[in-house]
């Protein structure tokens, strides 16, 4: 279980790493606003009713303010359609996929790694289909939307975004991994003093 202040410090890391690497999507430094929103989950589970609002308030804010340092109108920008607001759902899946990793968390073991990959998959899976489809299905930039072309940049986005929130999660588990193993062999020496 983690404190307020443990809480405070991963809200405020997963806020720096989104403004830092959310300006560009296609920086060399790839966008890490899904892996953002599955640790979010993962770590900030009892502050979900204002984390997640907040996290979400970041995202679009970085937006605007990239847009708009562009000179252009944010709702005029080729990224930004009617479906925009399904990056709500589309996020949230993310968060609930840390969530579901979260639950019943009791440290870092073997056996929650086919879990884990599972849960990253399938929120990952999820959140595409509803930011994917919302930018497909409502923009003004596909001339003539079908099922198959649709399926097309589906598939073809899907791998690429998967390979970039597992890495950050990734990045993130392993330094879990560290923290947990640090700390129990503080424990250890501790015991061994007392």
């Amino acid at each position: 279980m983690t404190t307020s202040p443990q809480r405070a410090f991963v809200l405020t890391c997963l806020v720096l790493l989104m403004a830092a690497t959310r300006v560009n999507h296609f920086a060399a430094i790839p966008d890490a606003s899904w892996a953002v929103f599955f640790i979010g989950g993962f770590y900030l589970r009892s502050w979900t009713r204002w984390a997640f609002p907040l996290l979400m308030a970041l995202a679009v804010l970085v937006d605007w303010i990239v847009i708009s340092n562009l000179g252009l109108d944010f709702w005029q920008h080729y990224c930004v359609s009617p479906g925009y607001w399904m990056l709500l759902p589309a996020y949230f899946a993310m968060w609930a996929g840390g969530m579901a990793l979260g639950h019943g968390y009791r440290g870092a073991q073997w056996s929650t790694l086919p879990r884990a990959i599972a849960l990253v998959v399938a929120a990952v899976a999820v959140c595409h289909l509803f930011a994917q489809g919302g930018f497909y299905w409502t923009t003004r930039n596909v001339a003539d939307p079908t099922v198959g072309g649709w399926l097309k940049n589906y598939a073809d986005w899907f791998v690429p975004y998967l390979g970039t929130t597992a890495l950050y999660v990734g990045l993130a588990a392993a330094l879990q991994l560290a923290v947990e193993q640090v700390g129990k062999l503080r424990q250890a020496q501790r015991d061994v003093r007392g």
